[in-house]
Formats: structure tokens, C-alpha cells, sequence
């Protein structure tokens, strides 16, 4: 009778600038065991520590003296000095800059993947500095690198949310990881037409629109005041509003199960959960990288090019020691089952944009050369109306 074969052994992970674990739950999904957690931010560790009771959990990589001996170290370092809509002081900044912390620590470590992801503006940001550092770094080590852009809808979420996904390796090829699969760009007909995301805190010089979609969560202020999206719904059988998601739904929109942050409630207000979801990594990106981290492929036909020093970053290339190639790569490593953002997001539970929030946008927007939709202006000026007309009822009411 033959031999049982021997199931592969589970790859082991230790987790940098670990947020509320989004790498690492998406990981777990594709069968890995996470080691070690690191994150210094107590309403984040109040999570980690809830989801991940049994995963030792340091709290800043600044005193972290070692790795442990993993297969697997990830680091979605801080982006507020890389996003647009932070601070821009680049690789280098206080919060940014702590990612030197990960390379000192990968000298005397040997795993054998190094997983990073960030904000697609760290490619352009002073003429693509942060990027220049990051390979940098990893080639100074031996490692061979390879990044891709990709959308998060890739992963069927509604939220068109775009980052840097970079994967280095000492001993074996990242390309076969991140470019082992290509479904293309997304046709237009796989989104409805009864919703569309938006940032009601623009207006004068975009307006952050997203189609069946809200548009990239964000962290929202230093002080935990969020900065939700909202949605125009324009379907008349599920009711015409101008609403903003609930937190819950922010959750689901990164592919954590509702509630994941309840636990954060007890380390600080509970508007810091806006933060700590809009920092997360969407869950479907990482385990579409652990599976492949676990069972590389063969990296799929595309055309390349020599990619020399001081020239722009392109959306996906990979390097190594003495060479670097830009690769010609979509946003949509696979399709997976679209969830409409109406199926995500009930407007009946959603909350109506406040009277101030929307009378602000609807006049930034009149005074900009920004183009629109007249439906869109003709909802915002019914929402106005009838949330001043709600305000004045209740007020009446209170007499």
C-alpha cells in the first residue's frame, strides 16, 4: 500500500506594522500561522490581541531586537507620509521612515519571503524616492524584489482601492508570486448603475467618484475623526439618498467580518475604528499573495523592458542585484464574484449625510470646473432640501 504523502507544512509569519491584521487574517485564510505581531497603536493592539489571543505581541519594532525564525515577515508599514492625503514628507518622514526598522532586523534573518504593501503614490512621490529605498535596501541584502499594483475589487469587494504590493526573496523568485496571474482589465459591464461613491469632503478639485464602489477608505485625522465616503443611491427601487457607509460596512468593505474592531472601542473612542479600518490592508489581497507565497506559479507572458535608475516607476517590474524590469501587468491578478456596493452597504441602515456635510460639498462643487453628472447636483439639492426640512421638523418638535 502505498505511502500517505506528508501534507506541506504550513508557512509561519511574523507580522511588522500589524494595524488590526488584515495581512495576516488574509494569510491565515490561505493557510498560514502567524508567530508574531507587531504594532505600537493600543486601539490596534486591543484587536490583535482579541483576534489573535494566542500570537505573541510586541509593541514597537523600535525595541524589537530579533525575528523569529518565520517564513514569512510582513510589513505594511506606515503611509502617512507617502499618501496624498497625508502628510507627503516621503520614505523618510517620522511614521514612514520606520520602515529602516524592518531592514535592520532582516540582517540577521533569514525567511523566505518578505512581504510589503503601501499607497500608490509612494511610486511618484519625489520622483519615486520611497521606491528607489525600498529595492534599494533589498538589493544591498541579496534579495531578488518584484511589486504590482492592484485594485482591491480584484478580490470582488466594492472599494476601488490601489497598492503597492512588494514581495523580495533571498532564495527564490517573487515573480512567480506576484505575476503568476493576469485576469486583465475589468470590463465596465461588470458594475451597476444604481450607486455611485464619492468623497463628500472634496469637490474642488476631484470628487474620489467610484462606480458601484466607494472610493479608497481613508484613516481619516491624527484625532480619529472619521472621513467616510458617501454614496449616492440612485435607484428607485431601493430608495434615492445621499448616505454614508456605517462602520461595519467599512469593515466588510476590506474584507474583515463585521465587528472586527468592536474590541478597539475599550483603548479609545469608538470613531477611532474609521482610522484603524481605513489603514488596514483589504484581507482578499493578502490571501490571494499567501496562496501564491505557498504555491508559486510560473509567472505569466508580458511584455517587459529594462527599467533604469532615475526613471519613472511603472505599475508592476521586479529587480535584482544589477538589473531591474518594468513589466506590463493589469490591476487584476484574478476576477473573483463581484458584491455589488448596494449589497454592502443597506441604505436603509446607511446614515444620511448631514445637512452641513452635503451643503459644503454641493457648493464647493458649483464654484469648481469640475464635470459631473446633473442627476448627481439635482440629488444633492433634493438631499439638502429634505434634510433641512428633516431639521426643521425636529426642531419644531422639540419646542
Amino acid at each position: 500500500m502505498p505511502a500517505t504523502p506528508t501534507p506541506p507544512r504550513a508557512l509561519t509569519v511574523a507580522g511588522l506594522f500589524a494595524g488590526i491584521g488584515g495581512v495576516e487574517l488574509g494569510l491565515q485564510a490561505a493557510g498560514m500561522s502567524t508567530q508574531l505581531l507587531c504594532e505600537w497603536w493600543e486601539p490596534a493592539q486591543g484587536v490583535l490581541q482579541h483576534h489573535f489571543p494566542d500570537v505573541e505581541l510586541h509593541d514597537d519594532i523600535q525595541t524589537l531586537t530579533a525575528l523569529p525564525a518565520v517564513d514569512v515577515v510582513t510589513a505594511g508599514f506606515p503611509c502617512t507620509d507617502l499618501s496624498q492625503a497625508g502628510r507627503t514628507a516621503g520614505i523618510h518622514g517620522v511614521a514612514s521612515g520606520m520602515v529602516k526598522h524592518l531592514f535592520e532586523l532582516l540582517e540577521d534573518a533569514s525567511p523566505r519571503w518578505v512581504l510589503i504593501e503601501n499607497v500608490r503614490n509612494m511610486l511618484v512621490l519625489d520622483g519615486g524616492t520611497a521606491m528607489e529605498y525600498l529595492v534599494s535596501q533589498f538589493e544591498r541584502l541579496g534579495y531578488t524584489w518584484a511589486y504590482r499594483l492592484v485594485d482591491s475589487r480584484f478580490t470582488g469587494v466594492p472599494q476601488r482601492r490601489q497598492r503597492v504590493i512588494l514581495v523580495a526573496s533571498r532564495c527564490d523568485d517573487p515573480r512567480n508570486v506576484l505575476f503568476a496571474d493576469d485576469a486583465g482589465d475589468l470590463p465596465e459591464a461588470l458594475y451597476r448603475e444604481d450607486a455611485y461613491g464619492f468623497y463628500w469632503t472634496e469637490g474642488n478639485t476631484g470628487l474620489g467618484w467610484a462606480q458601484d464602489a466607494v472610493p479608497t477608505l481613508k484613516g481619516g485625522s491624527g484625532l480619529g475623526i472619521p472621513s467616510s465616503p458617501a454614496l449616492w443611491v440612485c435607484d428607485a427601487e431601493r430608495g434615492r439618498a445621499i448616505v454614508t457607509p456605517t462602520i461595519e460596512d467599512a469593515e466588510a468593505l476590506q474584507g474583515f467580518p463585521r465587528g472586527w474592531t468592536e474590541p478597539a472601542q475599550s483603548r479609545g473612542r469608538a470613531s477611532l475604528r474609521w482610522k484603524l479600518v481605513g489603514n488596514a490592508v483589504t484581507v482578499g489581497v493578502a490571501e490571494w499573495v499567501g496562496r501564491r507565497l505557498a504555491d508559486p506559479g510560473s509567472a505569466v507572458a508580458a511584455p517587459s523592458s529594462e527599467l533604469p535608475q532615475g526613471t519613472r516607476w511603472p505599475t508592476a517590474a521586479w529587480g535584482r542585484p544589477g538589473e531591474r524590469w518594468a513589466v506590463g501587468l493589469s490591476l487584476w491578478p484574478e476576477r473573483n464574484p463581484y458584491q455589488h456596493v448596494l449589497d454592502v452597504v443597506n441604505p436603509d441602515t446607511a446614515v444620511p449625510l448631514s445637512l452641513r456635510a452635503t451643503t459644503g460639498f454641493h457648493n464647493r462643487l458649483m464654484k469648481s470646473r469640475l464635470r459631473y453628472q446633473e442627476p448627481f447636483a439635482r440629488a444633492l439639492k433634493a438631499h439638502i432640501e429634505h434634510m433641512a426640512q428633516t431639521s426643521t421638523l425636529a426642531a419644531a418638535t422639540a419646542r
